[in-house]
């Protein structure tokens, strides 16, 4: 039997020590081809052209052309390489995030912006994400622009919300969150909770890039913060986001534990908690992204008599999450992105 072609990577960072150890690290993977290395922007589309990568590990913070006008040009080429960001939490968090909504399927952070044998250390995620990443399906980034109502600005208080709706997502999500949210309403009805696998450091920046480009109030989570309608709560990352209902108040709770979890926030956890405060009323949605996490908590919302949605294959970049939930037989309905909207106002108002 053949073995399957290597997945063939390149490495672009501004940093010559960088490049040397991504290079390397990537280089000792099974079933990875490093086919060269960039030290900018122009010199990685040069690359792109000669040597036609599948994957493109990608420094956001380079002299000249940096690594969102790399994505910004690889957007008008045919069967561009997949991007991973390679980026460092803190200043570059806001960059980070705008990279995902550009394009990028996936995200690894730096441990260190310093030449130091700690960039080491992101060796194992860094090998997965480009694993991932070849096998992501691109979509175009949304054209997205900033909403003109302010965030949340409901009239007076909002009355009671019946409903909740849950979400859950992790490779292109950032995507497919700002389609979503950018086509709800400000009236949007329902409150809502969101899990997003990223790394420590870029949820607050994923708020706040979230906030600004639609109607809906976009918060990263904080321990006991209200949920209403016409506010959405961004999981925290390293921690659970749990839901709980005290009469007319519902707030958001942060908790580590369960710490057996493979991911913080996991989106399962985040959903039995919906199920069990919010019964039939709960209504979970998983968009893209790899693995199964989401199943078992959809399980729970449709065990206590709640809906459970998924985006549809057709508009995925990873079509894993939301199959967990369809193949168990846990999905009320699908949809591609576009049609998430008058799906969930089905169900919700």
């Amino acid at each position: 039997m053949t073995a399957p072609a290597p997945i063939r990577v390149l490495v672009v960072d501004d940093s010559a020590f960088a490049r040397k150890v991504l290079k390397q690290v990537l280089s000792n993977a099974e079933g990875l081809e490093v086919v060269g290395t960039a030290r900018d922007g122009l010199d990685a589309l040069e690359k792109v052209a000669e040597l036609a990568p599948d994957v493109l590990t990608l420094d956001l913070v380079m002299p000249g052309l940096d690594g969102l006008g790399v994505l910004r040009a690889l957007a008008s080429i045919p069967s561009a390489p997949r991007v991973v960001v390679v980026s460092s939490a803190g200043e570059e968090s806001e960059l980070a995030v705008s990279a995902l909504q550009a394009g990028a399927v996936e995200l690894v952070n730096k441990p260190t912006a310093l030449a130091t044998d700690r960039l080491y250390e992101l060796g194992a995620e860094l090998v997965e994400a480009v694993r991932t990443a070849a096998r992501a399906v691109p979509h175009a980034a949304p054209d997205v622009a900033v909403a003109t109502a302010p965030g949340g600005a409901l009239a007076g208080m909002p009355a009671p919300a019946r409903k909740l709706v849950v979400v859950g997502t992790s490779t292109g999500g950032p995507q497919a969150l700002t389609r979503l949210l950018t086509a709800l309403p400000a009236d949007f009805p329902a409150p809502m909770a969101l899990a997003l696998h990223i790394p420590v450091g870029y949820t607050l920046a994923v708020a706040k890039r979230l906030d600004a480009q639609c109607s809906l109030e976009v918060l990263e989570a904080e321990d006991g913060v209200e949920l209403r309608p016409g506010r959405v709560v961004l999981a925290r990352a390293g921690h659970h986001l749990k839901v709980e209902r005290h009469g007319a108040v519902s707030v958001a709770r942060l908790d580590r534990h369960p710490l057996r979890m493979p991911h913080h926030p996991s989106v399962d956890v985040l959903f039995e908690s919906a199920a069990k405060a919010w019964g039939a009323d709960a209504v979970g949605l998983v968009l893209t992204g790899m693995g199964e996490d989401g199943r078992e908590g959809s399980r729970a919302i449709r065990a206590a008599g709640g809906t459970v949605l998924t985006e549809a294959e057709s508009s995925c970049v990873v079509y894993g999450m939301p199959r967990a939930v369809v193949e168990a037989g846990l999905a009320t309905a699908s949809a591609p992105l576009e049609g998430l909207v008058p799906l969930l106002n089905r169900y919700v108002r």
